[in-house]
């Protein structure tokens, strides 16, 4: 589909407009569209995002003549700290010193701990697995005792197993 203003790009930008109760729709080219006002709302946006990532690097550059650039991406922790992006994998081990406490601040740790992580799974205090272990030795013990119809020793199970779920 053309430009309904210019007639010779392709459009690729769909404006509607409500003015009075009245609906118009223009279909324009990038280059119509910016000359009439019209601006995409997500490149501003991406702008500023980069800028509040950027922020948390704060605005203190290197002081030195020649900056240090990642041999992979070929990034400098000055680039890193002007648009929050880290370049790559390589730069979190070149830029270690300037970027941990950046990311420390940020996300409390510099070492993953999600749900599935090792560190997670390690850091589980050995008090709360026994405790576990022993409300449901002590569950199966209930079982047994209601079976056997031993009432008296069920509610002492019961009893001993809400104190530990408490």
């Amino acid at each position: 589909m053309k430009c309904q203003r210019c007639g010779s790009n392709n459009a690729n930008t769909h404006i509607k407009t409500i003015i009075n109760g009245e609906l118009k729709e223009y279909d324009l080219c990038s280059e119509c569209a910016h000359k009439m006002g019209y601006t995409s709302v997500f490149s501003e946006m991406e702008n500023d995002f980069s800028g509040f990532l950027g922020s948390f690097f704060g605005n203190v550059l290197p002081a030195r003549t020649q900056a240090t650039r990642c041999e992979f991406c070929g990034s400098t922790y000055s680039e890193i700290a002007k648009t929050g992006h880290v370049g790559c994998a390589n730069c979190y081990e070149l830029f270690a010193d300037q970027l941990y406490p950046s990311i420390r601040r940020i996300h409390g740790n510099t070492t993953h701990c999600g749900k599935n992580s090792v560190a997670a799974r390690s850091a589980q205090k050995p008090a709360e697995e026994t405790k576990e272990s022993k409300i449901n030795a002590l569950k199966e013990q209930l079982d047994k005792a209601v079976k056997e119809q031993n009432f008296e020793r069920a509610a002492e199970l019961r009893d001993e197993i809400k104190g530990l779920e408490a």
